[in-house]
């Protein structure tokens, strides 16, 4: 993937997903290929997104075919003025530099407990942070959700930086994919 020009201008329609997932996800686009390339990494990645003209930070997620996907809500949708439907001009630049992802309760529970976890956790990068929190996060069920949190606190308090089991683009193990599209 490319480092130095993530600067992406595209076209295209944004569309409402089949399901409404937890968040309650008003709309979503898939990134052209192209678009997708020109980031810094195949996995979850925050950039500035101006749509129709609004700006707004988002951080897009990986589809599984080497793309990104970005969620929108109702509010971005109203306040650049586009629907469901409608061909829209984007425009999207990675950050310069990744922010630092929130860390979920239960995750922050588990940390606290676990010091020796806990020091190698904020020792590590924002970017290994952010893989670490979407492998849990990721987790389809709670029982899957409560393993991957104890065999993280238990990775970390070995000195693991990284999540070692984890495809954060989701190609090879077809775990991540953007929302079905209603038609």
């Amino acid at each position: 993937m490319a480092k130095n020009n993530t600067h992406s201008q595209f076209e295209t329609t944004i569309l409402r997903p089949l399901k409404s997932g937890p968040d309650d996800l008003s709309a979503f686009i898939v990134l052209p290929n192209s678009a997708s390339a020109a980031l810094p990494r195949w996995g979850r990645t925050s950039v500035d997104v101006s749509m129709n003209g609004y700006d707004f930070e988002a951080t897009l997620e990986p589809d599984g075919q080497l793309s990104h996907w970005l969620p929108i809500s109702k509010d971005q949708l109203e306040a650049a003025s586009v629907g469901v439907g409608d061909q829209v001009n984007f425009t999207i630049i990675g950050v310069e530099k990744e922010p630092e992802p929130a860390l979920p309760a239960d995750f922050q529970q588990a940390l606290a407990a676990a010091p020796e976890a806990r020091a190698v956790w904020e020792d590590t990068t924002t970017i290994a942070r952010v893989d670490w929190i979407h492998w849990i996060v990721t987790a389809k069920q709670a029982k899957t959700r409560a393993k991957r949190i104890a065999d993280a606190c238990d990775m970390l308090a070995s000195g693991k930086r990284r999540v070692c089991c984890f495809d954060p683009s989701g190609y090879y193990s077809k775990a991540l994919s953007a929302p079905k599209a209603a038609e």
